[in-house]
């Protein structure tokens, strides 16, 4: 007669280091979701893994010293370290900084990396683990998630290197897109946001095919996708927020603006711009058609007047000269945009700009950086002062502990405010039953040039 164990068999626990973006945070989530169900349990530090994995950056060389420096830190404190991610496509380089690395594998290679942990770190899985099928693994917060909708991309800027690091644009079935965001917001999120290296493009690989959802036909296509997803409710009945990042500003784009007038879709794109120079996005080999979307602006304030637009912009790229830095500056007065990030030009291996001649000094790189700083930073402080006043929506992020007084704080975001990227709302006197996830109408008391602050009306 076969003898009963007596106790379960010790999971192996491993750990993870995610740098990057929220495409690559995407990836840790589904590589530890994966590792979960093949019975690995997960560790908050180094000292209790079996095994950690540095989910690495290779955007930028400044990225790369990071993610060499955290895997680095990884073998110091660890040991045992596998390396995936951008900068895995660089394996040679990872060995020759770290020839201790156990494997190495490249960006979004789920079954390598599982295959790397099972062959050094085994799993120790008995009969009875996991038996009961657990939810994914969230490396954000509860109340919200990040949705990819594709992978890689089909342009060829010439200061990107994108395409070799992810491939060509490959989307996703939009009907398993859709069962994703719904168990996402079925499970607690109340804020979806929406990532792709291009979503603009989203389906233009397959032809934009239709899938069969919820009895009807729907293309893999983003103003499909748009209305599906506003279409989702949370368990008390209420539209999830949903955010649309990477947008590049096709002529369709335009159709999804009603539908954040209608309250489907949270008011805000996230647009890279990066410049708006015709003889500069010509040399980034970017589309120069900055005069109509002026005009394709000021058509979605008036269809949609609280729409937030974001973007980033590179300085200092070959061959700017000061006449095209002043158009940039001229032409984001006349935009207007409601946040902005700016980036200085950082050479990155095997890109094609690198080869662009009239590089420009990295001294005039900061000058233009700071100007354009202090010009968006004042466009930004005067567009939230004009919220002063104001009642909006502010989803919860943190809630403080009471102070001396017994008053408890509270940060959140308004809708124009992405997590990480963009601004906060910070809130006084907020009721000790606020939680992190919650929505509610908030008061705007006051503004700098970044943030908010306020009290709540109601929830």
């Amino acid at each position: 007669m076969a003898s009963t164990p007596s106790s379960l068999p010790d999971q192996k626990r491993v750990g993870m280091v995610s740098l990057g973006c929220p495409k690559a945070l995407v990836d840790s989530e589904r590589i530890l979701t994966r590792l979960r169900a093949d019975g690995y349990a997960m560790s908050p530090d180094y000292e209790g893994a079996d095994v950690v994995l540095v989910n690495t950056c290779g955007f930028l060389d400044s990225a790369k010293e990071e993610s060499l420096a955290a895997i680095g830190e990884a073998i110091s404190e660890n040991g045992r370290v596998i390396v995936t991610g951008c900068m895995g496509e660089e394996a040679d380089a990872i060995r020759a900084a770290h020839p201790q690395v156990l494997a190495v594998t490249g960006a979004h290679q789920y079954e390598a990396v599982v295959e790397a942990v099972h062959e050094h770190a085994p799993p120790s899985q008995g009969p009875f683990v996991d038996l009961i099928p657990q939810p994914d693994i969230k490396l954000t917060p509860r109340h919200y998630s990040y949705l990819k909708i594709s992978e890689g991309c089909n342009h060829s800027c010439s200061f990107c290197i994108i395409p070799d690091l992810r491939g060509k644009l490959a989307s996703r079935r939009i009907d398993a897109v859709l069962r994703e965001a719904e168990k996402l917001v079925a499970a607690g999120t109340k804020e979806l946001l929406v990532i792709s290296q291009d979503t603009s493009a989203y389906g233009v690989d397959t032809r934009h095919e239709e899938r069969m959802w919820k009895g009807s036909p729907v293309r893999a296509h983003m103003t499909d996708l748009a209305r599906e997803l506003g279409q989702l409710r949370t368990p008390d009945g209420r539209p999830p927020w949903v955010r649309l990042h990477y947008v590049y500003p096709y002529p369709h784009v335009d159709k999804v603006i009603p539908l954040m007038a209608e309250g489907l879709l949270t008011p805000y794109l996230d647009i890279p711009f990066q410049h708006a120079s015709p003889k500069v996005l010509k040399s980034m080999r970017r589309p120069a058609n900055e005069a109509k979307v002026l005009d394709r602006l000021k058509s979605w304030r008036d269809i949609c007047p609280d729409i937030a637009v974001r973007s980033s912009f590179v300085v200092g790229f070959p061959g700017e000269t000061e006449e095209d830095f002043q158009y940039l500056v001229d032409w984001l007065e006349e935009a207007q945009l409601d946040r902005v990030g700016a980036f200085r030009f950082e050479p990155v291996e095997g890109a094609k700009a690198n080869d662009l001649p009239d590089p420009v000094a990295e001294e005039v790189k900061e000058d233009r950086y700071q100007r354009l700083m202090e010009v968006t930073a004042r466009i930004s402080a005067a567009k939230l002062a004009a919220k002063v006043g104001r009642d909006i929506p502010v989803i919860i992020d943190e809630v403080g502990e009471p102070d001396e007084d017994g008053d408890i704080g509270a940060t959140g975001r308004s809708q124009a405010d992405a997590p990480e990227i963009d601004g906060a709302v910070y809130l006084r006197n907020v009721p000790e039953t606020l939680a992190a996830g919650d929505i509610v109408t908030v008061s705007v008391e006051d503004a700098d040039a970044h943030d908010l602050f306020g009290v709540i009306t109601s929830d």
